[in-house]
């Protein structure tokens, strides 16, 4: 899978749309957590732009967590760090994870049961195992990262639903 999202050429803006469609049925949902793409992975951040009305909180790695701070433009609020992800300057303010509702989430693959294979470090379920219970977890993926079973663990999180690429019209 890997291979496979390194390989594939990917238009996440048909991604980015579905994701404001689901945000237009849901304006409750004010404080978003999404994630700066690795190569492969969609990438949301033309959202934070497009919809400023919104909280967007993007993960920083410190130690073995993720941290969550405000981004209102991914240029300049971002830089390269661990791992090679870009992520907020260490000096923003840090929003607590009780406070965001929405959890955008990438993966390797995810399975229509809900489950999400990640990387392999374990920072989003460790993050995620801290959210309100109400909180949304939605996988964000493209349609050939959906597969049968992602052999899941007994502490892996799992999504609430997946966002793919709408069908073109």
């Amino acid at each position: 899978m890997r291979n496979r999202l390194r390989e594939s050429p990917m238009d996440s803006q048909a991604i980015v749309a579905s994701v404001e469609a689901w945000l237009s049925t849901h304006p409750e949902i004010t404080t978003l957590a999404i994630f700066a793409a690795l190569p492969g992975e969609p990438d949301l951040l033309p959202l934070v732009k497009l919809h400023p009305e919104r909280r967007w909180v993007l993960p920083r790695v410190e130690g073995d967590a993720l941290t969550f701070h405000p981004v209102t433009d991914p240029e300049n609020d971002l830089h390269v760090g661990a791992f090679h992800i870009r992520e907020p300057h260490a000096y923003s303010a840090q929003v607590p994870v009780t406070e965001i509702d929405l959890f955008l989430c990438p993966g390797l693959a995810f399975d229509l049961q809900g489950n999400r294979l990640g990387r392999g470090r374990g920072f989003y379920d460790r993050m995620l195992e801290q959210a309100r219970p109400e909180a949304l977890k939605l996988g964000v993926c493209f349609p050939f990262q959906i597969v049968a079973d992602t052999f899941s663990e007994p502490h892996d999180i799992r999504m609430d639903g997946l966002i793919t690429p709408s069908p073109a019209p």
